[in-house]
């Protein structure tokens, strides 16, 4: 089976630099996981942590289904993540240093599932940010030249 990309968090590798990233399961709502198939999911903004021994999603916008008949979910719920347990206990350690965070970098669908890869990121500092946009246009103008070259 094919993974389908929903939402992405590009944000998440401009502001931190990714360390280690893990598959994780969500527990969700029936109206939850249809607004995720319809595409109407923001991970902007959104973070994970830990509490009482299990790991959270927080502040992740799924927006509510509109064809909803019941109860309607709130759209930025926490959410609680499906780890293994080594897996949940070194997320775990890494939320408790200083200047590391758990950031969700894309939400897929996994055949019936919602999947959402998580990954461990140290801040980056501005003048890191402002490295790694120079190196990035230098490398689009090196293969812009190329393009001419070969035309």
């Amino acid at each position: 089976m094919s993974d389908t990309l929903i939402a992405s968090n590009r944000r998440a590798y401009y502001d931190y630099e990714i360390l280690e990233t893990i598959e994780a399961g969500l527990v969700l709502q029936s109206s939850e996981i249809k607004s995720i198939r319809d595409h109407r999911v923001n991970l902007a903004g959104s973070y994970a942590f830990p509490s009482n021994g299990e790991l959270w999603l927080n502040n992740a916008h799924i927006a509510q289904y509109p064809y909803s008949r019941g109860e309607n979910h709130h759209p930025l719920r926490s959410r609680k993540l499906l780890l293994r347990k080594q897996e949940l206990r070194k997320f775990m350690a890494a939320a408790q240093q200083k200047g590391y965070s758990i950031v969700p970098l894309k939400l897929y669908l996994s055949g019936h599932f919602a999947k959402i890869s998580i990954g461990i990121g140290r801040g980056k500092r501005q003048y890191d940010k402002r490295k790694a946009i120079i190196e990035k246009e230098r490398s689009r103008d090196a293969q812009e030249a190329i393009r001419r070259e070969l035309q």
